[in-house]
């Protein structure tokens, strides 16, 4: 009996111990204490990627949350042959005054040897206070330098318009080599042709690009004169050292039409009575290099005036080619007799309408002559009878 009793007030004390225990740990456990870190030194970008035969540098961040120290810095662990040297305002050192609540701005410059072999190398800064030590790891990839090497790339490499268009290409030229380069920008085009390269709006013939940059350009293809319809192709260049790149334009010139009206004896006029249809041949001439296509036919004339063209429309006039048209012009019936101006236009399908101004000489009617030749013998006559009667007595 003792025994049970025994073993049930130990089990009571243990129950009651745990009960009254944990609720002060815990209180211990919501209120940490705020130690101070001590010594710190940090950097943004302690793992960085570089070619072989370039040198590379790290900003390091020095710090202390406790008293005001000298901090000591050296590498640990750097590969045979590498140099690493520390540097603050300019000059190399070896330690650094750092306070609380203000980071110290260290750089380490590391210069790998020309024998370096592609990897990845690691090692470690060390900073070392009064009282305390901190450590950062560092790690370079080295990685085979990349060759000069440009590339193009066109958006549009062919582009249509006019004789007097202006082709304007988009062109992104990039530098996928892993140096620094000056860009020759040359261009080989037909002799009528004239090629400009503009960046931001400006001319260059040279322009810099860093290594893995791109930039874009415009090349505009505008031609010095009049230039058949054709596709031309113009080659564009760029040369910056051992790189180059070379990339090919089509300028399409779909030709124009350039409509031209006369005579066949050269002379913009005729004549015609009055209340009378009288023809009139023309001239349509295509002068320009493009077809003129669905050309219609118009006039503007005096007030009472009709024109009728015969064709009304001209199916086609090719290029360098004519075609005869008959205007059949009638004056109005009470047209007097004197000089007009009809104007004859040709208009095409696709181009601008030309024009063409002619003096009509409107004449009156012979029959009108006879009536009045007539009307002046009979009067004659008439005079002459009348003198004759009464002259005798």
């Amino acid at each position: 009996m003792r025994r049970v009793w025994m073993i049930a007030l130990l089990v009571t004390l243990f129950v009651f111990a745990t009960h009254v225990s944990t609720p002060v740990l815990a209180q211990e456990g919501d209120q940490p204490p705020n130690e101070p870190q001590g010594l710190t030194i940090f950097t943004r970008y302690p793992a960085q990627e570089v070619a072989i035969g370039e040198d590379v540098t790290f900003d390091l961040k020095l710090r202390t949350d406790t008293t005001p120290q000298i901090v000591h810095l050296d590498v640990q662990d750097l590969p045979e042959g590498w140099t690493a040297v520390f540097r603050g305002g300019g000059d190399v050192i070896w330690a650094a005054y750092v306070e609380p609540e203000n980071d110290t701005s260290v750089s380490l410059r590391v210069e790998l040897p020309g024998d370096v072999q592609a990897g990845t190398y690691r090692f470690s800064v060390i900073a070392r206070g009064e009282k305390d030590e901190a450590e950062i790891p560092i790690e370079l990839i080295v990685k085979e330098k990349l060759p000069p090497k440009l590339e193009f790339k066109v958006e549009l490499p062919t582009l249509r318009g006019a004789p007097d268009t202006t082709f304007r290409y988009n062109v992104t030229l990039k530098n996928e080599g892993d140096e620094d380069l000056s860009v020759n920008l040359v261009a080989e085009a037909p002799p009528e042709f004239q090629v400009k390269f503009k960046l931001t709006g400006q001319d260059v013939t040279s322009i810099p690009i860093a290594a893995n940059e791109s930039k874009r350009l415009s090349i505009e293809v505008r031609a010095y004169t009049e230039v058949p319809a054709g596709a031309y192709q113009i080659k564009v260049a760029a040369q910056g050292g051992e790189a180059a790149a070379t990339t090919t334009l089509t300028a399409e010139v779909t030709g124009q039409t350039e409509l031209m009206i006369t005579a066949p004896d050269g002379r913009l006029s005729g004549k015609a009575y009055a209340g009378r249809e009288t023809p009139l041949t023309l001239i349509v001439q295509n002068t320009g290099s493009a077809p003129a296509r669905n050309v219609a036919l118009s006039a503007s004339s005096p007030s009472g005036w009709s024109v009728e063209f015969d064709p009304k429309q001209i199916a086609e006039i090719p290029a360098d080619e004519y075609v005869e048209v008959t205007a059949n012009i009638k004056p109005a019936e009470q047209a007097v007799a004197g000089d007009y101006m009809v104007t004859i236009r040709a208009r095409p399908e696709e181009g601008a309408t030309e024009s063409a101004e002619f003096r009509i000489t409107v004449l009156t009617s012979t029959l009108w002559g006879v009536v009045g030749v007539a009307l002046i013998a009979v009067a004659v006559v008439v005079v002459g009878l009348a003198v004759m009667r009464f002259g005798r007595r």
